[in-house]
């Protein structure tokens, strides 16, 4: 683990961080004048690696940070927030240094960028230890991709762009069979606008399955499998040769595997005579996802750049 500390005095300016992967969706804006949430989870740091902007390279949950101050201005062009779009705004409180931007707008990821050039990192420990997968995919662990209204989670549209990039980087034009159930829910109507039938006429279908800690790959091995996502470690679960893997936020894949038919509270005996149930309804969205477009073509293009799938 380590925090930042302010370049030019050496102020402390975060808690003690482990650093995880970084988001792929990091830095894309979502609809129009949505109210969105924290893009990194609390104790957390991401680098980018290939950085779209050099002052935007370190992200950190604003909560975060400490030893800070937030310039007051105003910020012409924002809409329910700060956008970020004037530079930084966040000051080391013990030298006034310029070290991090804080932005909060609606549309908007929220998170506090470190300026790379005005922050160090310095040792603060051992890292945490890695969770098993055991730990991560229990039933109650699982991130729905909708609320009760209905609307679609913006980080699932994320992740989903994320992952639907992954398969059709694998499929590489083929048309793909999915399985019944959740997996099909979520992705068949998208797949079938991606990849189109007579685009690739006359190729054999890749075959998609689910597979993860206690949903071992079903016989004959499929093409491609969707897997959990480390969200400390960034490595997918591993799957055997021959296999491609199209990796999935943990939280939402163990919501895809184990959501059907979980019971929370048991129930037992009989109902009265006369009575008659009237149970809620079960989560359900009233729309068609709409994943997170800009995060699709940026996966897609990295992933043909890395040779996975063709060109």
């Amino acid at each position: 683990m380590e925090f930042f500390a302010c370049g030019r005095c050496g102020h402390a300016l975060t808690v003690p961080l482990s650093r995880v992967p970084y988001p792929a969706y990091a830095g894309f804006g979502y609809g129009n004048g949505h109210p969105m949430p924290v893009l990194m989870d609390s104790g957390t740091y991401a680098v980018d690696d290939h950085p779209r902007s050099a002052s935007r390279s370190i992200v950190i949950a604003p909560g975060d940070a400490h030893g800070t101050t937030l310039v007051q201005r105003r910020e012409p062009g924002a809409c329910c927030g700060i956008d970020g779009r004037n530079g930084p705004n966040v000051t080391c409180a013990g030298c006034g240094r310029k070290v991090a931007t804080r932005i909060d707008d609606c549309s908007l990821w929220q998170a506090t960028w470190l300026e790379p050039d005005a922050v160090r990192p310095v040792p603060a420990g051992p890292a945490r230890p890695v969770a098993d997968w055991a730990a991560l995919t229990q039933w109650w662990c699982a991130a729905e991709p909708f609320d009760e209204t209905g609307r679609w989670d913006p980080r699932w549209e994320a992740e989903s762009a994320v992952v639907l990039a992954h398969l059709v980087a694998a499929a590489d034009g083929s048309p793909v069979v999915l399985p019944g159930g959740p997996l099909a829910e979520a992705f068949h109507a998208l797949l079938d606008q991606l990849l189109p039938p007579g685009r690739a006429a006359g190729r054999p279908p890749r075959r998609v399955a689910l597979a993860g800690p206690g949903l071992p790959l079903p016989g004959p091995l499929p093409d491609i499998a969707v897997v959990p996502r480390h969200p400390q470690t960034g490595e997918a679960w591993p799957v055997p040769a021959g296999v491609a893997a199209a990796p999935l936020a943990v939280g939402f894949w163990t919501y895809l595997a184990h959501h059907r038919g979980r019971v929370v509270t048991p129930v037992t005996g009989r109902l009265p005579a006369g009575v008659e149930r009237d149970d809620l309804l079960p989560p359900h969205s009233w729309c068609g996802p709409r994943p997170l477009w800009r995060a699709y073509h940026a996966t897609l293009e990295r992933l043909r750049g890395a040779g996975v799938g063709g060109s």
